[in-house]
């Protein structure tokens, strides 16, 4: 691949994550995550860590593009802070754990088990399987523990939870808006300690290539971080004038696609 090629790849990724995550209130990492992969193995990098590689690199980048996210809900009075604190103690705990789980497994392993996670959302997106409430919002113990296996979690999918915290905040009985501001908020502290996980974690490995910081390749994540924010307000705009239950229906078929390519590549 050529440099011009490399940076277009990564830029337009950006671009795509973006929008996907202004159309559908989910983060990016569901789709960059699976286009990293393909594009590390246009690359020729070694098969074995690429699926830790793309985890790493998608987590660094949802650093960057929540701090604008959580801005947006704040002033809407949509993140419950009071959930929040006690739920980051738990998710920069876990996320860190995830981060290590992840580096345990082999490539395969851990392609295998993205796979499996990308049709799951895929079904319930599908199907629009979503929570009843059924509890309420349990204390400051409770939190702590729920943000420790959604960081956990997170860590190893490379998402910044949103897939994970809006399911469980609405079974507490949390009003939706407030939901997915409070999930954006849990996207920060899910995705600096993942990243500095996956930095540690891939620092010494032999296998990553030049310009990596242990299992963040710089170059994708620069080109994702310059192209994302700004066509995130580019999807959102879309969400308001496209029929939204085609539009969840045709990306979650093309998750399924993703998926069942993961499990049978």
């Amino acid at each position: 691949m050529t440099l011009f090629f490399v940076i277009a790849s990564y830029l337009a990724l950006g671009a795509l994550a973006g929008t996907v995550a202004g159309l559908f209130g989910i983060g990016g990492g569901l789709i960059i995550v699976p286009v990293l992969m393909f594009t590390f193995g246009l690359q020729g990098i070694d098969p074995d860590i690429i699926p830790h590689l793309a985890v790493g690199t998608s987590l660094a980048t949802i650093v960057f593009t929540s701090v604008s996210s959580i801005r947006s809900h704040n002033k809407h009075g949509a993140v419950r802070w009071d959930l929040f604190r006690p739920m980051t103690v738990g998710i920069i705990g876990g996320a860190l754990v995830g981060a290590w789980t992840a580096s345990l497994m082999s490539g395969r392993a851990l392609e295998l088990v993205i796979g499996i996670f990308v049709i799951l959302v895929g079904l319930k997106m599908f199907f629009q399987v979503d929570p009843k409430p059924g509890r309420d919002v349990p204390g400051v113990a409770g939190l702590g523990v729920a943000g420790g296996f959604i960081g956990w979690g997170s860590a190893i999918f490379g998402i910044g939870g949103g897939t994970l915290t809006v399911p469980y905040l609405s079974w507490c009985n949390v009003r939706m808006q407030q939901a997915v501001g409070t999930s954006a908020a849990c996207g920060l502290p899910i995705a600096v300690s993942g990243a500095l996980g996956n930095i540690w974690t891939g620092w010494h490995h032999p296998a990553v290539p030049e310009l990596s910081a242990g299992f963040i390749y710089l170059p994708a994540l620069i080109g994702i971080i310059l192209t994302s924010v700004f066509f995130a307000r580019v999807g959102a705009n879309l969400a308001h004038r496209l029929n939204p239950q085609i539009l969840k229906r045709t990306f979650s078929i093309m998750l399924l696609l993703v998926g069942l390519r993961f499990l049978l590549s």
